[in-house]
């Protein structure tokens, strides 16, 4: 038993040094590689606010991976100083295993932690978003991103030393070692990506928030789809039917005066997904337009395993249109900008209303049906 303990410890100072002696060859490359770029003439800044600056950020991290190195050498003491000989010998499947599970566990959780804290340096102390280059500094070694430099009037927001341009380059390079999850890991996202490759994945994460999909006003409500059908009903008091076929009638008192207006008409629940229809009002270069077209509350791929056709007529004479529901993903704007709907010019509107065309009177109806 006392021989095992012994050859644990030993092992598990072994795993200490070896893990200490590739700390101190990692910031060993990086000091080097900042003096080479500081003798290129890349910075300007004085050798000494490099010296001071690295000093900081060489024992912040250093104390934080410490924690985490310790954390791992705790763990794999206490799950392996029970095992002796005996066990080694003839229960090696039934004890290794789990202590090893147990260990493998522990160790994730602690270099997971070691990462979150390194994290933290790298959180603007102005907008708590994280920092990339050019990351500022200012001579006492507080940090901040470019966009906060501007709004602080170049004033140290911790200390009001004045910035001047100095960059944290130690700090830029400690971003290049990291790995994250993303963001949304909560929303189901399980990748972990480099730290300069994180940002522009979280942009485009197809599980990050979609964004209010109401037209009649600039809302800046964000969450997933039940969230959102749930706050359109709630809040914009907009209605839903369940169906895949729709009829709606559009009346318009004075249609002379035609300017910027939307309209979402309805929230249609089909083949258990959800799409809204809007009619929009607006002026295409000089001339006014209707406009009706369907979006669906989700992805892009999604959206593109179904097709709509929207029909309006009257008076003999009809016009439709068929194509593929757009993502909300995509602003009601841009599907507006792009035409990508049924387009109706007013006076073929007034045509289809019929009377003495001093109301507007149409009536858009349509079909969702599944593709094959």
């Amino acid at each position: 038993m006392q021989r095992v303990q012994t050859r644990n410890t030993l092992q598990i100072a072994d795993r200490t040094h070896i893990c200490s002696a590739i700390l101190d060859c990692v910031f060993f490359q990086i000091r080097i590689s900042f003096h080479d770029f500081l003798s290129a003439g890349h910075l300007i800044a004085s050798h000494h606010t490099f010296n001071f600056s690295w000093i900081i950020y060489h024992n912040q991290i250093t104390e934080i991976l410490k924690v985490g190195i310790a954390s791992m050498s705790d763990e794999v003491l206490e799950a392996h100083s029970s095992v002796t000989d005996t066990d080694m010998n003839t229960n090696v499947e039934n004890k290794s295993v789990p202590s090893i599970r147990a260990t493998i566990a522990s160790t994730r959780k602690a270099l997971v932690l070691s990462t979150n804290s390194v994290h933290e340096l790298l959180v603007c102390p102005v907008c708590t978003s994280s920092m990339y280059p050019p990351i500022h500094q200012c001579p006492n070694g507080h940090t901040l991103c470019s966009n906060c430099k501007v709004r602080v009037q170049n004033r140290c927001p911790t200390c009001r030393h004045e910035l001047g341009n100095i960059r944290c380059l130690a700090l830029e390079k400690v971003a290049e070692s990291l790995e994250l999850p993303c963001r949304y890991n909560g929303l189901g996202c399980h990748d972990i990506l480099p730290y300069y490759s994180n940002l522009k994945h979280e942009q485009n994460c197809r599980f990050r928030p979609y964004n209010c999909p109401y037209a009649g006003s600039e809302c800046s409500v964000t969450g997933d789809i039940p969230t959102l059908v749930a706050h359109l009903k709630d809040d914009h008091k907009v209605d839903t039917h369940d169906g895949c076929t729709f009829n709606h009638r559009y009346v318009k008192s004075n249609p002379q005066e035609v300017e910027n207006a939307t309209w979402m008409l309805t929230v249609f629940n089909c083949f258990g997904r959800q799409f809204c229809l809007h009619f929009e009002a607006f002026l295409s270069g000089m001339a006014p337009v209707y406009m009706a077209f369907l979006r669906f509350l989700g992805d892009e791929d999604e959206a593109n395993k179904f097709s709509y056709s929207l029909e309006v007529g009257g008076n003999g004479r009809k016009l439709t249109w068929q194509g593929t529901p757009r993502s909300i993903r995509d602003s009601h704007r841009k599907v507006r900008d792009s035409q990508d709907g049924l387009i109706i010019q007013r006076n073929l509107a007034l045509y289809f209303s019929g009377g003495d065309r001093q109301e507007l009177k149409v009536r858009v109806t349509g079909r969702i049906w599944k593709l094959q």
